[in-house]
Protein backbone atom coordinates (compact mmCIF):
# COMPACT_ATOMS: atom_id res chain seq x y z
CA UNK A 1 0.00 0.00 0.00
CA UNK A 2 1.26 3.35 -0.58
CA UNK A 3 1.47 5.93 1.95
CA UNK A 4 -1.22 7.97 -0.48
CA UNK A 5 -3.33 4.94 0.65
CA UNK A 6 -2.22 5.02 4.02
CA UNK A 7 -2.90 8.07 4.94
CA UNK A 8 -6.55 8.94 1.61
CA UNK A 9 -9.47 6.91 3.59
CA UNK A 10 -8.77 8.64 7.44
CA UNK A 11 -8.19 12.48 6.02
CA UNK A 12 -11.22 12.48 3.42
CA UNK A 13 -13.21 10.87 6.49
CA UNK A 14 -11.98 14.28 8.24
CA UNK A 15 -12.50 16.36 5.65
CA UNK A 16 -16.01 15.40 5.10
CA UNK A 17 -17.00 15.43 8.78
CA UNK A 18 -15.16 18.77 8.30
CA UNK A 19 -17.59 20.34 5.70
CA UNK A 20 -20.71 19.12 7.25
CA UNK A 21 -19.21 21.43 10.56
CA UNK A 22 -18.62 23.90 8.74
CA UNK A 23 -21.69 23.73 6.46
CA UNK A 24 -24.38 23.51 9.51
CA UNK A 25 -22.89 26.56 11.50
CA UNK A 26 -25.82 28.44 10.13
CA UNK A 27 -28.66 25.91 11.54
CA UNK A 28 -26.84 24.64 14.67
CA UNK A 29 -27.00 25.73 18.18
CA UNK A 30 -24.19 27.76 19.38
CA UNK A 31 -23.95 26.63 22.79
CA UNK A 32 -22.71 23.38 24.00
CA UNK A 33 -25.83 21.20 24.72
CA UNK A 34 -23.65 18.02 26.65
CA UNK A 35 -22.96 18.47 30.47
CA UNK A 36 -19.42 17.31 31.95
CA UNK A 37 -20.64 14.03 32.91
CA UNK A 38 -22.24 13.04 29.22
CA UNK A 39 -18.74 13.90 27.99
CA UNK A 40 -16.53 12.55 30.99
CA UNK A 41 -18.86 9.55 30.31
CA UNK A 42 -17.71 9.21 26.68
CA UNK A 43 -14.40 9.58 26.55
CA UNK A 44 -12.75 8.57 30.09
CA UNK A 45 -12.55 4.78 28.88
CA UNK A 46 -9.99 2.73 29.40
CA UNK A 47 -6.98 2.82 27.09
CA UNK A 48 -7.53 0.00 24.20
CA UNK A 49 -5.60 -2.75 23.96
CA UNK A 50 -5.46 -2.88 20.68
CA UNK A 51 -5.08 -0.68 18.28
CA UNK A 52 -8.66 0.89 15.87
CA UNK A 53 -8.85 1.36 12.36
CA UNK A 54 -7.73 5.17 11.77
CA UNK A 55 -11.33 6.29 10.17
CA UNK A 56 -13.13 4.58 12.92
CA UNK A 57 -11.15 6.62 15.34
CA UNK A 58 -12.43 9.61 13.40
CA UNK A 59 -15.45 8.84 13.17
CA UNK A 60 -16.15 8.53 17.32
CA UNK A 61 -14.00 10.87 17.81
CA UNK A 62 -16.71 13.35 16.29
CA UNK A 63 -19.84 11.36 17.51
CA UNK A 64 -18.45 11.75 21.02
CA UNK A 65 -17.77 15.24 20.59
CA UNK A 66 -21.70 16.03 20.09
CA UNK A 67 -22.64 18.62 21.83
CA UNK A 68 -19.85 19.65 23.49
CA UNK A 69 -18.04 21.82 20.79
CA UNK A 70 -19.22 25.68 21.39
CA UNK A 71 -20.34 27.61 17.75
CA UNK A 72 -17.23 29.90 18.40
CA UNK A 73 -16.18 29.55 14.82
CA UNK A 74 -19.36 31.06 13.17
CA UNK A 75 -21.22 34.51 13.18
CA UNK A 76 -23.63 34.32 15.92
CA UNK A 77 -20.29 34.01 18.35
CA UNK A 78 -20.36 37.04 20.51
CA UNK A 79 -19.05 36.00 23.90
CA UNK A 80 -15.16 36.54 24.64
CA UNK A 81 -12.85 38.05 21.51
CA UNK A 82 -12.89 34.68 19.31
CA UNK A 83 -12.59 35.05 15.65
CA UNK A 84 -13.65 32.56 13.18
CA UNK A 85 -10.95 30.74 11.06
CA UNK A 86 -10.89 32.19 7.31
CA UNK A 87 -10.99 29.55 4.86
CA UNK A 88 -7.20 30.06 3.45
CA UNK A 89 -6.24 30.34 7.22
CA UNK A 90 -7.69 26.54 8.10
CA UNK A 91 -6.78 25.29 4.84
CA UNK A 92 -2.93 26.45 5.34
CA UNK A 93 -3.26 24.69 8.93
CA UNK A 94 -4.11 21.79 7.60
CA UNK A 95 -0.85 21.71 5.15
CA UNK A 96 1.06 22.86 8.25
CA UNK A 97 0.32 19.68 10.11
CA UNK A 98 0.59 17.57 6.71
CA UNK A 99 4.01 18.90 6.31
CA UNK A 100 5.25 18.11 10.10
CA UNK A 101 7.93 21.03 10.13
CA UNK A 102 9.63 21.82 13.65
CA UNK A 103 9.54 25.51 12.91
CA UNK A 104 12.52 26.42 15.58
CA UNK A 105 15.28 27.23 13.32
CA UNK A 106 15.68 27.63 9.10
CA UNK A 107 17.30 24.68 8.68
CA UNK A 108 14.55 22.48 10.15
CA UNK A 109 11.87 23.80 7.97
CA UNK A 110 12.94 26.25 5.23
CA UNK A 111 9.83 27.68 3.51
CA UNK A 112 7.93 28.19 6.85
CA UNK A 113 10.67 30.02 8.28
CA UNK A 114 10.77 32.30 5.41
CA UNK A 115 6.82 32.78 5.47
CA UNK A 116 7.25 33.78 8.52
CA UNK A 117 9.70 36.23 8.25
CA UNK A 118 7.49 37.88 4.97
CA UNK A 119 4.24 37.16 7.47
CA UNK A 120 5.74 39.44 9.99
CA UNK A 121 6.96 42.54 8.01
CA UNK A 122 3.31 42.61 6.15
CA UNK A 123 1.98 42.64 10.14
CA UNK A 124 4.24 45.36 11.22
CA UNK A 125 3.65 47.49 8.21
CA UNK A 126 -0.37 46.61 8.93
CA UNK A 127 0.08 48.04 12.60
CA UNK A 128 2.21 51.21 11.54
CA UNK A 129 4.97 49.98 13.79
CA UNK A 130 9.02 50.67 13.11
CA UNK A 131 9.94 48.43 10.31
CA UNK A 132 13.01 47.51 12.12
CA UNK A 133 11.14 45.68 14.89
CA UNK A 134 11.85 42.15 15.74
CA UNK A 135 8.80 39.62 16.02
CA UNK A 136 8.02 36.48 17.12
CA UNK A 137 4.71 34.21 16.59
CA UNK A 138 3.61 32.70 19.85
CA UNK A 139 0.30 30.84 20.95
CA UNK A 140 -1.15 33.95 21.92
CA UNK A 141 -1.22 37.13 23.73
CA UNK A 142 -0.30 35.55 26.91
CA UNK A 143 3.15 34.04 25.45
CA UNK A 144 3.69 37.54 23.13
CA UNK A 145 3.82 39.65 27.09
CA UNK A 146 5.93 36.90 28.11
CA UNK A 147 8.13 37.51 24.90
CA UNK A 148 7.90 41.28 25.54
CA UNK A 149 8.22 41.37 29.23
CA UNK A 150 11.36 39.23 29.10
CA UNK A 151 12.99 41.40 26.19
CA UNK A 152 12.01 44.29 28.65
CA UNK A 153 13.46 42.81 31.47
CA UNK A 154 16.56 42.09 30.01
CA UNK A 155 17.23 45.60 28.68
CA UNK A 156 16.71 47.86 32.48
CA UNK A 157 18.53 45.21 34.29
CA UNK A 158 21.63 45.73 31.84
CA UNK A 159 21.32 49.24 32.24
CA UNK A 160 21.33 48.30 35.88
CA UNK A 161 24.49 46.25 35.69
CA UNK A 162 23.15 42.80 35.79
CA UNK A 163 23.10 40.05 33.77
CA UNK A 164 19.84 38.35 34.39
CA UNK A 165 20.18 35.72 31.53
CA UNK A 166 23.30 34.51 33.25
CA UNK A 167 22.90 35.32 37.17
CA UNK A 168 18.72 35.01 37.69
CA UNK A 169 16.94 37.17 39.57
CA UNK A 170 18.06 36.94 42.83
CA UNK A 171 19.53 39.84 43.73
CA UNK A 172 18.81 41.83 40.76
CA UNK A 173 17.33 45.49 41.28
CA UNK A 174 13.40 45.07 41.40
CA UNK A 175 11.63 46.08 38.46
CA UNK A 176 8.30 47.51 39.25
CA UNK A 177 5.42 47.61 36.97
CA UNK A 178 2.76 50.08 36.04
CA UNK A 179 -0.43 49.50 34.21
CA UNK A 180 -4.15 50.63 34.32
CA UNK A 181 -6.84 48.99 36.72
CA UNK A 182 -8.05 46.88 33.80
CA UNK A 183 -5.24 45.22 32.41
CA UNK A 184 -6.25 41.73 31.20
CA UNK A 185 -5.45 38.66 33.75
CA UNK A 186 -2.48 37.06 30.77
CA UNK A 187 -0.17 40.06 31.94
CA UNK A 188 -0.41 39.41 35.83
CA UNK A 189 0.37 35.81 34.06
CA UNK A 190 3.57 36.95 32.52
CA UNK A 191 4.41 38.94 35.67
CA UNK A 192 4.38 35.57 37.86
CA UNK A 193 5.90 33.24 35.19
CA UNK A 194 9.02 36.19 34.72
CA UNK A 195 9.71 36.08 38.63
CA UNK A 196 9.01 39.71 38.49
CA UNK A 197 6.19 38.62 41.47
CA UNK A 198 2.55 40.30 41.48
CA UNK A 199 3.23 42.42 44.09
CA UNK A 200 5.51 44.49 41.76
CA UNK A 201 2.06 45.61 40.17
CA UNK A 202 0.90 48.91 40.68
CA UNK A 203 -2.36 49.04 39.95
CA UNK A 204 -3.40 52.85 38.61
CA UNK A 205 -6.83 54.07 38.59
CA UNK A 206 -8.43 54.98 35.01
CA UNK A 207 -10.81 58.45 33.90
CA UNK A 208 -13.95 58.26 33.20
CA UNK A 209 -13.24 56.96 29.42
CA UNK A 210 -11.14 53.61 30.73
CA UNK A 211 -7.57 55.59 30.08
CA UNK A 212 -5.22 55.83 32.00
CA UNK A 213 -4.50 59.77 32.89
CA UNK A 214 -1.04 61.50 31.87
CA UNK A 215 -0.63 62.96 35.15
CA UNK A 216 -1.84 59.94 36.91
CA UNK A 217 1.02 57.99 35.22
CA UNK A 218 4.07 60.72 35.80
CA UNK A 219 3.09 61.19 39.64
CA UNK A 220 3.28 57.28 39.63
CA UNK A 221 6.59 57.33 38.03
CA UNK A 222 8.13 60.40 40.14
CA UNK A 223 7.23 58.06 43.56
CA UNK A 224 9.88 56.19 42.92
CA UNK A 225 12.06 57.60 39.91
CA UNK A 226 15.56 55.59 40.32
CA UNK A 227 13.71 52.33 39.61
CA UNK A 228 13.22 50.22 36.72
CA UNK A 229 9.88 50.18 35.25
CA UNK A 230 7.65 48.86 32.30
CA UNK A 231 4.21 50.51 31.78
CA UNK A 232 1.47 48.58 30.21
CA UNK A 233 -0.76 50.29 27.97
CA UNK A 234 -3.97 49.35 26.38
CA UNK A 235 -4.90 49.29 22.59
CA UNK A 236 -8.70 48.40 23.06
CA UNK A 237 -9.32 46.76 26.74
CA UNK A 238 -11.27 43.52 27.45
CA UNK A 239 -14.30 45.10 28.52
CA UNK A 240 -14.97 48.29 26.67
CA UNK A 241 -12.03 47.90 23.84
CA UNK A 242 -10.51 51.47 25.49
CA UNK A 243 -7.13 52.71 24.39
CA UNK A 244 -4.75 54.99 26.26
CA UNK A 245 -3.79 58.14 24.96
CA UNK A 246 0.26 56.30 23.92
CA UNK A 247 1.08 60.04 21.82
CA UNK A 248 0.58 61.72 25.66
CA UNK A 249 0.95 58.56 27.91
CA UNK A 250 4.74 57.41 26.04
CA UNK A 251 6.77 60.56 26.11
CA UNK A 252 5.84 60.35 30.03
CA UNK A 253 7.45 56.98 30.27
CA UNK A 254 10.81 57.72 28.39
CA UNK A 255 11.47 60.53 30.54
CA UNK A 256 11.64 58.14 33.58
CA UNK A 257 13.52 55.25 30.94
CA UNK A 258 10.71 53.12 31.09
CA UNK A 259 9.82 50.27 28.91
CA UNK A 260 6.46 50.93 27.25
CA UNK A 261 5.03 47.79 26.53
CA UNK A 262 0.99 47.63 24.85
CA UNK A 263 -1.36 45.25 25.24
CA UNK A 264 -2.93 45.15 21.55
CA UNK A 265 -4.59 41.76 21.29
CA UNK A 266 -7.23 42.44 19.08
CA UNK A 267 -7.21 46.39 19.45
CA UNK A 268 -4.55 46.87 17.16
CA UNK A 269 -5.93 45.76 14.36
CA UNK A 270 -7.84 49.01 14.19
CA UNK A 271 -4.45 50.85 12.89
CA UNK A 272 -5.35 48.97 9.59
CA UNK A 273 -8.50 50.90 9.42
CA UNK A 274 -8.75 54.53 8.23
CA UNK A 275 -11.93 55.25 10.27
CA UNK A 276 -10.18 53.84 13.67
CA UNK A 277 -6.28 54.71 13.27
CA UNK A 278 -6.54 57.68 15.18
CA UNK A 279 -6.75 55.53 18.27
CA UNK A 280 -3.56 54.62 18.24
CA UNK A 281 -2.15 57.45 17.14
CA UNK A 282 1.74 57.89 18.86
CA UNK A 283 1.63 53.65 19.38
CA UNK A 284 5.04 53.02 17.34
CA UNK A 285 6.09 55.11 20.09
CA UNK A 286 6.29 51.96 22.35
CA UNK A 287 8.99 49.13 23.16
CA UNK A 288 6.89 46.20 22.77
CA UNK A 289 3.57 45.50 21.28
CA UNK A 290 1.21 42.12 21.22
CA UNK A 291 -1.83 41.30 19.29
CA UNK A 292 -3.70 37.71 18.45
CA UNK A 293 -4.39 36.47 14.79
CA UNK A 294 -6.76 33.82 16.15
CA UNK A 295 -9.25 37.28 17.03
CA UNK A 296 -9.70 39.80 14.53
CA UNK A 297 -7.51 37.77 11.59
CA UNK A 298 -9.54 34.75 11.53
CA UNK A 299 -6.51 32.06 12.17
CA UNK A 300 -7.11 29.28 13.99
CA UNK A 301 -5.84 28.44 17.45
CA UNK A 302 -3.30 29.35 18.60
CA UNK A 303 -1.70 32.28 16.72
CA UNK A 304 -0.27 35.38 18.64
CA UNK A 305 2.48 37.60 17.79
CA UNK A 306 4.96 39.74 19.68
CA UNK A 307 6.68 42.95 18.39
CA UNK A 308 9.98 44.59 19.91
CA UNK A 309 11.89 47.85 19.37
CA UNK A 310 14.83 46.68 20.75
CA UNK A 311 16.28 44.13 18.76
CA UNK A 312 19.42 43.41 20.58
CA UNK A 313 17.00 43.21 23.85
CA UNK A 314 14.64 40.55 22.48
CA UNK A 315 17.59 38.25 20.97
CA UNK A 316 19.54 38.55 24.37
CA UNK A 317 16.30 36.98 25.73
CA UNK A 318 15.90 33.95 23.55
CA UNK A 319 18.78 33.75 21.68
CA UNK A 320 20.63 29.88 21.92
CA UNK A 321 23.04 28.52 20.18
CA UNK A 322 24.57 24.05 20.25
CA UNK A 323 26.88 22.65 18.47
CA UNK A 324 24.50 20.29 16.51
CA UNK A 325 22.14 22.92 15.57
CA UNK A 326 22.66 24.13 11.76
CA UNK A 327 22.33 27.73 10.83
CA UNK A 328 22.40 28.94 7.17
CA UNK A 329 23.97 32.24 6.36
CA UNK A 330 21.77 35.33 7.37
CA UNK A 331 18.36 33.68 7.56
CA UNK A 332 16.07 34.56 10.43
CA UNK A 333 16.27 31.70 12.99
CA UNK A 334 12.96 31.57 14.94
CA UNK A 335 14.04 29.99 17.68
CA UNK A 336 16.40 33.96 18.36
CA UNK A 337 12.83 35.49 19.02
CA UNK A 338 10.43 33.41 20.93
CA UNK A 339 10.45 30.84 24.40
CA UNK A 340 9.84 27.51 22.29
CA UNK A 341 11.68 24.75 20.76
CA UNK A 342 9.76 22.84 19.06
CA UNK A 343 6.98 24.10 17.64
CA UNK A 344 4.46 24.56 14.70
CA UNK A 345 4.69 26.62 11.35
CA UNK A 346 1.89 29.35 12.57
CA UNK A 347 3.53 31.70 10.05
CA UNK A 348 1.90 30.21 7.71
CA UNK A 349 -1.86 30.29 8.41
CA UNK A 350 -1.19 34.76 9.22
CA UNK A 351 0.63 34.14 5.69
CA UNK A 352 -2.77 32.51 4.22
CA UNK A 353 -4.92 35.51 5.66
CA UNK A 354 -3.31 37.75 5.29
CA UNK A 355 -3.02 36.66 1.63
CA UNK A 356 -6.90 35.88 1.13
CA UNK A 357 -7.94 39.18 2.70
CA UNK A 358 -5.30 41.86 1.54
CA UNK A 359 -5.69 45.35 2.73
CA UNK A 360 -8.83 46.17 1.76
CA UNK A 361 -9.92 42.70 3.23
CA UNK A 362 -8.48 43.48 6.19
CA UNK A 363 -9.96 47.15 6.44
CA UNK A 364 -13.73 46.16 5.35
CA UNK A 365 -14.00 43.18 8.29
CA UNK A 366 -12.53 45.81 10.63
CA UNK A 367 -15.09 48.57 9.73
CA UNK A 368 -18.18 45.46 9.12
CA UNK A 369 -17.16 44.16 13.00
CA UNK A 370 -17.11 47.51 14.10
CA UNK A 371 -20.49 48.07 12.73
CA UNK A 372 -22.08 45.13 13.95
CA UNK A 373 -20.93 45.79 18.00
CA UNK A 374 -22.35 48.95 17.50
CA UNK A 375 -25.82 47.57 16.12
CA UNK A 376 -26.05 44.94 18.57
CA UNK A 377 -25.23 47.15 21.62
CA UNK A 378 -27.66 49.83 20.28
CA UNK A 379 -30.85 47.13 19.55
CA UNK A 380 -30.28 45.00 22.30
CA UNK A 381 -29.64 48.08 24.67
CA UNK A 382 -32.96 49.74 23.69
CA UNK A 383 -35.31 46.53 24.82
CA UNK A 384 -37.51 46.56 27.28
CA UNK A 385 -35.73 45.42 29.93
CA UNK A 386 -32.08 46.59 29.00
CA UNK A 387 -30.29 49.32 29.01
CA UNK A 388 -26.67 50.37 27.19
CA UNK A 389 -23.69 50.42 29.60
CA UNK A 390 -21.27 51.26 27.26
CA UNK A 391 -21.21 51.82 23.57
CA UNK A 392 -18.63 50.64 21.50
CA UNK A 393 -15.42 52.24 20.90
CA UNK A 394 -14.54 49.91 17.80
CA UNK A 395 -16.19 46.36 18.73
CA UNK A 396 -17.03 46.03 22.34
CA UNK A 397 -19.69 46.82 24.18
CA UNK A 398 -21.56 46.57 27.25
CA UNK A 399 -25.19 46.56 27.95
CA UNK A 400 -27.47 45.64 31.31
CA UNK A 401 -30.78 43.70 31.93
CA UNK A 402 -32.99 45.35 34.79
CA UNK A 403 -34.90 43.83 37.62
CA UNK A 404 -38.52 44.32 37.07
CA UNK A 405 -40.17 44.70 40.29
CA UNK A 406 -40.18 47.61 41.77
CA UNK A 407 -37.46 49.19 44.07
CA UNK A 408 -34.91 46.49 42.10
CA UNK A 409 -31.16 46.66 43.91
CA UNK A 410 -28.07 46.51 41.71
CA UNK A 411 -28.07 42.92 43.30
CA UNK A 412 -31.25 42.37 41.13
CA UNK A 413 -29.71 43.94 38.46
CA UNK A 414 -26.92 41.71 38.59
CA UNK A 415 -29.14 38.48 38.88
CA UNK A 416 -31.16 39.45 36.12
CA UNK A 417 -28.22 40.16 33.60
CA UNK A 418 -26.87 36.85 34.51
CA UNK A 419 -30.25 35.19 33.71
CA UNK A 420 -30.83 36.82 30.34
CA UNK A 421 -27.69 35.93 29.15
CA UNK A 422 -28.13 31.87 30.28
CA UNK A 423 -31.45 32.11 28.62
CA UNK A 424 -29.82 33.56 25.46
CA UNK A 425 -27.19 30.97 25.50
CA UNK A 426 -29.54 28.16 26.05
CA UNK A 427 -31.63 29.39 22.84
CA UNK A 428 -28.81 28.25 20.58
CA UNK A 429 -29.53 31.44 18.96
CA UNK A 430 -26.59 33.20 20.26
CA UNK A 431 -23.76 33.37 22.69
CA UNK A 432 -22.65 36.03 25.00
CA UNK A 433 -20.17 36.46 27.93
CA UNK A 434 -21.08 38.22 31.09
CA UNK A 435 -18.21 40.49 33.11
CA UNK A 436 -18.52 42.61 36.01
CA UNK A 437 -17.64 46.23 35.13
CA UNK A 438 -16.79 49.46 37.86
CA UNK A 439 -19.09 46.46 40.05
CA UNK A 440 -21.71 45.97 37.66
CA UNK A 441 -22.53 42.60 35.74
CA UNK A 442 -23.09 43.30 32.10
CA UNK A 443 -23.02 41.16 29.13
CA UNK A 444 -19.90 42.14 26.80
CA UNK A 445 -20.51 42.01 23.00
CA UNK A 446 -17.57 41.37 21.09
CA UNK A 447 -17.76 40.82 17.53
CA UNK A 448 -14.63 39.87 15.12
CA UNK A 449 -15.98 36.81 13.43
CA UNK A 450 -15.23 37.46 9.57
CA UNK A 451 -19.00 35.51 9.17
CA UNK A 452 -20.71 37.72 11.34
CA UNK A 453 -23.44 39.18 8.65
CA UNK A 454 -27.01 41.30 9.27
CA UNK A 455 -29.17 38.48 9.68
CA UNK A 456 -26.91 37.49 12.39
CA UNK A 457 -27.13 40.30 14.34
CA UNK A 458 -31.38 39.98 13.40
CA UNK A 459 -30.88 36.44 15.11
CA UNK A 460 -28.91 37.65 17.94
CA UNK A 461 -31.58 40.62 18.90
CA UNK A 462 -34.72 38.10 18.29
CA UNK A 463 -32.65 36.08 20.98
CA UNK A 464 -32.24 38.87 23.56
CA UNK A 465 -36.08 40.12 22.96
CA UNK A 466 -37.05 36.14 24.16
CA UNK A 467 -35.33 36.31 27.00
CA UNK A 468 -36.19 39.80 28.20
CA UNK A 469 -40.02 38.41 27.18
CA UNK A 470 -40.33 36.37 29.82
CA UNK A 471 -40.10 39.40 32.71
CA UNK A 472 -41.28 42.20 30.50
CA UNK A 473 -43.60 40.40 27.85
CA UNK A 474 -43.06 39.77 24.58
CA UNK A 475 -43.72 42.94 22.99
Amino acid sequence: MSTSDSFRPTLERAFNHALHHLSSADSAPVNASADLSTLRARFAQPLPEHGTDPTQVIDDLVRDTEGGILGSSGGRFFGWVIGGTLPAALAADWLVSTWDQNAAIHACGPAEAVIEEVAGGWLKQLFGLPEAASFAFVTGTQMAHLTCLAAARHRLLKRAGWDVEEHGLFGAPAIRILTSSERHGSVERAVRVLGFGKRAVMSLPCDSSGRLAPETLAQALESNAPQPAIVVLHAGDLNIGAFDRFAELIPIARRFGAWVHVDGAFGLWAAASPRHRHLLRGIELADSWTNDGHKWLNTPFDCGYAFVADVDAHRGAFSHRTSYTQFVDDARDQIEWNPEWSRRGRGVPTYAALRQLGGAGIVALIERCCAHAHALVSRIGSLPGAEVVWEPVINQGLVRFLGSHPGATEQDHDRQTDAVIARIAASGEAFFGGTTWRGQRCMRISVCNWQTSADDVERAVAAARRALGSTYGDG
